[in-house]
């Protein structure tokens, strides 16, 4: 099956970030240090100066699919079919895919003791998101005639997609203000490595059954950042063809009464694609042959990438990333005498800054000495529930997590896949859930060097200064009493 298949039919199913990952929120990992920029990594008196992944990859990948092509698109990736009893014709209705990825392949922070509470990081991660929504002829329609049975249909193809992939190297900065209050901030360069985005405004489909054929009319405009003449090697290389930016702002604060709040903008910037990039206003028609065929699905890809890459024009343009504004609430509470077992939940609210996208979750982990286990739920604005967890392993040096934020969806895809070779390939109708998706994320990472001493413990003495951030809240405010 090639490669464009995956553009039309599953969006690109393998490549953020309902991208976020909420379990990691107040653990302390170098992980959630990076993700949140205001959240410490260190302790004094308790961890080394140094964090390092050791170049051991930490990985989240998230989708999902909701709508009534979930069946078909299932069926199709695990059985090599289309199951489409599903899918309801004529009427143009939608289903809506979200897909995220973050791999981080260098986590390197210092704790900078001998100059105030700071720590500085250094970090190079890669990012993929993909988001649209398409109807459920258009999924139909690689299953042949079987779901149309009138001879021409209007505007059932309008659909609309995009999807981006890009490498991310960061540098951190992050102080401890007050005792109370803290600031972290990380700023990005940014290497767009692939780009498309596809609107359909305007469609028809017009069968001629006896000559195993349809005729396809789509108006729209297309965007693609410009490849040619590139390996596949050249293309995952950080460079500054596609170069771009982004900003993330922390800033977390203890009340008296032992809250800690905390407010994140992440990921807040773009991407200048180079001069070579491809638009598209495309308005025509192209003629699908061999619809009964094993061709069928080579002949519609190949239509419709024709279709949607007329009338190009060499220009370049920019696009956004996903950037999120996020707000939580966290507190502890001991759950016995002995304060041996910990209960932290941590109220999140999420609302993605170009997009529609809310989301509300709660984590609620219980801590056992260096075990942890979470429980995490959310809720968004599709009207969808999560259920997950997470396992993590925290000693003062190392730690160690995984887990899954959709973990009942994961483990009914995983049972779909498990059985789909050897499932019959018949037209059944089935009671599909809300969604169809899967989570997955894990993580590493240890400190080294000399322990972190305080001020009043240290086998040095210390200037005793503060930080940038730090001398300017003293000139505002005046000293912090409580510092």
């Amino acid at each position: 099956m090639k490669k464009t298949l995956f553009f039309w039919c599953f969006f690109l199913i393998t490549v953020k970030v309902f991208g976020q990952q909420f379990s990691q929120y107040n653990t302390g990992s170098l992980y959630d240090s990076f993700e949140n920029p205001a959240q410490r990594a260190f302790i004094p008196d308790t961890t080394k100066q140094f964090a390092f992944n050791f170049f051991i990859p930490t990985f989240s990948a998230n989708l999902f699919i909701a709508g009534n092509a979930q069946e078909a698109l299932k069926t199709r990736l695990f059985s090599s079919y289309y199951n489409t009893a599903n899918l309801v014709t004529g009427q143009a209705g939608y289903n809506r895919m979200n897909v995220n990825l973050n791999y981080y392949s260098v986590m390197f922070k210092v704790f900078a003791s001998e100059n105030g509470d700071q720590e500085v990081g250094f970090s190079v991660n890669t990012k993929a998101e993909m988001r649209g929504f398409f109807t459920d002829e258009s999924v139909a329609l690689f299953n042949g005639f079987t779901n149309f049975p009138a001879n021409s249909y209007p505007n059932v193809f309008n659909d609309n997609f995009y999807y981006q992939a890009y490498h991310q190297i960061s540098f951190t900065y992050r102080e401890q203000v007050t005792k109370r209050f803290a600031f972290g901030l990380k700023l990005s360069a940014l290497s767009g490595l692939t780009y498309r985005k596809t609107s359909i405004y305007k469609s028809s489909i017009t069968f001629d059954k006896a000559n195993d054929a349809a005729t396809l009319s789509l108006q729209g405009t297309n965007y693609s950042n410009g490849t040619t003449g590139e390996s596949d090697a050249q293309k995952a290389l950080p460079t500054f063809k596609n170069p771009g930016a982004a900003i993330s702002i922390g800033t977390s604060y203890i009340d008296e009464s032992g809250y800690k709040w905390q407010g994140n903008v992440k990921d807040l910037g773009f991407i200048h694609w180079n001069s070579s990039s491809l638009i598209s206003s495309f308005e025509g028609s192209k003629t699908i042959t061999g619809f009964s065929t094993n061709d069928r699905e080579k002949n519609i890809t190949g239509r419709l990438d024709s279709l949607t890459s007329s009338s190009q024009k060499t220009t370049g343009f920019n696009s956004y990333i996903n950037g999120l504004l996020e707000l939580s609430i966290n507190k502890s509470y001991w759950l016995d005498d002995n304060e041996v077992f910990k209960f932290s939940p941590t109220l999140i609210a999420s609302k993605e800054l170009f997009y529609n996208g809310f989301t509300a979750a709660l984590v609620a982990p219980v801590l056992f000495g260096k075990y942890s286990v979470t429980l995490t739920s959310s809720y968004n604005d599709l009207k969808l529930f999560n259920l997950g967890g997470q396992f993590m392993i925290k000693s003062d040096n190392s730690e160690f997590f995984i887990g899954s934020e959709r973990a009942f969806r994961t483990g009914a895809l995983i049972g779909d896949a498990a059985k789909g070779s050897t499932n019959q390939q018949t037209q059944t109708k089935i009671t599909q859930s809300a969604f169809s998706g899967m989570d997955f994320f894990i993580g590493v990472s240890y400190k080294f060097g000399s322990l972190i001493e305080r001020r009043l413990n240290s086998s040095s003495i210390p200037n005793g200064d503060k930080g940038f951030i730090g001398r300017i809240w003293e000139n505002l405010f005046n000293k912090d009493k409580n510092y």
